[in-house]
């Protein structure tokens, strides 16, 4: 199974714990739990969750109900993907509608954790992770169902130009490389060091970086996309840009991410098998793009 489903997603009747929201519900919901342009995300009565906007891209729900097909207790039940063109408005606005999990994100409670359970979560986290590694490779790296990568975990031009290169689906590292070294060119096109860059990394990333094996990824495993449910069990959410990345790719975003603000890195090798050669060119690679 690699294959996009039908949108717009509605769940059985039966699967749902009570009628979906309507737009207007969604619209008049004064339970905001994040926001920015573009974005929202509120929470319905004690069942939903909706995250939606011009922003929001359809391809997380996607993302979530791939996953949830291989492991059912991994994510939050998806319930219904769906857009709204209001009328005279340009942009449709996107709505994805899944569980509500009743816990607590990682990011709040990690510091008021002891060792012991501490460890209970990097182990069922990496049982996950295994798990996921399993799912069988379509031979591409991508987005799910032969798709070009549509975020910036990868890549960065997406959101800054209007003619950004091809973004895959690629079949080959080498070509995924590539891509990313001609990112940095695209990135800093005003700039004369963005060509020099770019033949630097054409040349050595096919060299430091070569894996011909692409793994489902999550590609954003940060504490606050971790939540810890009442019952104790380890949900991951915010699925926007998982997709088919090589093998060392979610440990070295999950690295660069953590910021060695505490002792979170320390506990990535727990959860992740390491990629100590390659996780440095990756950090390298995302410094460059700010920078």
């Amino acid at each position: 199974m690699d294959s996009c489903v039908s949108l717009p997603y509605m769940a059985a009747p039966e699967l749902l714990p009570e009628p979906l929201p309507t737009i207007e519900d969604i619209a008049a919901s004064k339970d905001i739990l994040k926001e920015r342009s573009g974005l929202r995300v509120v929470r319905i009565g004690t069942h939903f969750i909706v995250k939606y906007g011009v922003h929001v891209h359809l391809l997380e729900g996607e993302n979530m109900l791939y996953v949830k097909h291989f492991m059912p207790t991994f994510v939050p039940t998806i319930y219904a993907i769906h857009s709204h063109q209001p009328e005279g408005k340009g942009s449709p606005i996107n709505y994805i509608i899944k569980e509500n999990i009743l816990g607590r994100p990682l990011s709040s409670c990690w510091s008021s954790l002891d060792r012991e359970e501490k460890a209970r979560i990097a182990c069922e986290l990496r049982n996950h992770m295994n798990r996921l590694r399993q799912i069988p490779s379509p031979g591409y790296f991508g987005s799910i169902g032969k798709r070009p990568f549509s975020n910036d975990a990868a890549f960065w031009t997406i959101y800054h130009i209007e003619q950004c290169p091809p973004m895959g689906p690629f079949y080959t590292a080498k070509q995924m490389l590539q891509a990313i070294a001609e990112d940095v060119r695209n990135m800093r096109q005003d700039l004369e060091a963005g060509r020099f860059m770019h033949e630097f990394y054409e040349r050595v990333f096919p060299i430091v970086l070569d894996s011909q094996t692409s793994v489902f990824t999550h590609g954003d495993l940060q504490r606050k996309n971790i939540v810890i449910a009442d019952d104790g069990a380890v949900v991951i959410i915010d699925w926007e840009v998982a997709g088919w990345y090589p093998v060392y790719f979610e440990y070295c975003l999950a690295m660069s991410a953590s910021y060695f603000m505490d002792d979170w890195h320390s506990w990535i090798p727990q959860i992740l098998d390491e990629y100590l050669n390659e996780f440095p060119w990756i950090k390298m690679h995302f410094r460059t793009r700010i920078f």
